[in-house]
């Protein structure tokens, strides 16, 4: 896949984790993406997300959680405490980065990855400031969704029933400022036309909401 010209290709933390960030002029905050398993930083349907967040002056850096050897091995993929981890890294390293300092943070996470989303944000001391979930197996998040305090937004598709119903029962867990939105007609990976169209309209409106710093 050719790497749109928005983004550059960057190395975070001790395993030199690939990613793609993207930085607008003027930026108001950043999302960081984290996919699930069998996708990368290179997912189309997270690039699609990326593209459409940082024309609308978002800063976004598409992350690969583990290394291809880690990968390699399932249990990592499951692995939400290593994942979460990483995630925490990665937050760590923006704010050290001069053209991201002062941004507030936000994680938007698909499938496992929106676990290791949902996990990382309610680590203590994690100034994350909006989670989005696509299709989140929020079940692998179970234990800490009473203590996470950013707001959390829920999406799930329609057709995609035993996730649907996975975030429901992840919304009543949550203590925070929440939502939870079902897009009509969608399966798990939101390949249906508009489908993720109305999942970039919701991930824009949230993190707008809660990202910019006045």
């Amino acid at each position: 896949m050719v790497v749109h010209e928005a983004f550059r290709e960057i190395e975070v933390g001790p395993q030199r984790l690939k990613g793609l960030l993207g930085v607008p002029p003027d930026a108001k905050g950043l999302v960081i993406f984290a996919h699930g398993s069998g996708s990368s930083r290179l997912s189309p349907r997270n690039t699609l997300v990326a593209e459409e967040l940082r024309h609308s002056g978002m800063a976004t850096l598409l992350l690969d959680l583990l290394t291809a050897r880690e990968e390699a091995d399932r249990r990592n993929v499951f692995d939400m405490v290593l994942l979460a981890g990483r995630l925490v890294e990665a937050t760590d390293w923006a704010a050290a980065q001069p053209e991201l300092q002062g941004l507030g943070v936000g994680y938007f996470g698909g499938s496992t990855g929106a676990a290791a989303a949902l996990v990382a944000a309610a680590k203590p001391g994690n100034r994350v400031a909006a989670v989005v979930s696509r299709g989140g197996r929020c079940d692998l998040a179970n234990p800490m969704l009473a203590h996470l305090r950013a707001p959390v937004l829920l999406l799930a598709g329609s057709d995609d029933r035993p996730v649907v119903e996975l975030n429901r029962q992840a919304f009543k867990a949550l203590r925070g400022t929440k939502e939870i939105v079902i897009v009509p007609g969608a399966g798990h990976l939101f390949e249906e036309r508009g489908a993720m169209a109305q999942v970039t309209q919701h991930a824009l409106r949230w993190f707008l909401t809660y990202l910019p710093r006045d």
